[in-house]
């Protein structure tokens, strides 16, 4: 795990960051440092549950697709047998984009599903909406 320490004050919201690929675990990184964000990345599924027991994230930015046993549907599934008060957003990453793929990805208990190459802005914007329901009473 990598952890980013730009803007790690108390009040900043946490973000995981899971993705296999490094350049693109950096390009989101890059999106995400201008905002009040402490970010921490993993490279891999096992990698992304310890950082979510350990650290326990506002959101989880997730690759579906990943190298090993687990891929990002199982990591989502995962977490959503945490209890509630430790569940992060979850906001699934995909190349996939067929009504099958986001279905499953729903199903598996996403709160969003963006298509790769998605906007610097729409990902900001995910975000804040997942960080606003997930404060709401």
């Amino acid at each position: 795990m990598a952890a980013n320490t730009t803007n790690t004050t108390n009040t900043a919201k946490r973000i995981l960051i899971v993705e296999d690929h490094a350049d693109i675990r950096k390009l989101i990184r890059m999106t995400l440092e201008f905002e009040n964000y402490a970010i921490l990345e993993a490279a891999g599924a096992q990698e992304a549950q310890q950082a979510v027991r350990q650290w326990h994230p506002d959101v989880l930015l997730l690759d579906v697709m990943m190298p090993g046993p687990l891929d990002g549907l199982d990591v989502c599934r995962w977490v959503r047998t945490l209890p509630p008060a430790e569940q992060p957003r979850v906001i699934l990453l995909s190349a996939r984009g067929q009504p099958q793929d986001i279905a499953a990805g729903m199903q598996a208990g996403a709160d969003a599903y963006l298509l790769k190459p998605f906007s610097p802005i729409r990902l900001i914007e995910v975000i804040a909406t997942g960080l606003a329901q997930r404060d709401a009473p």
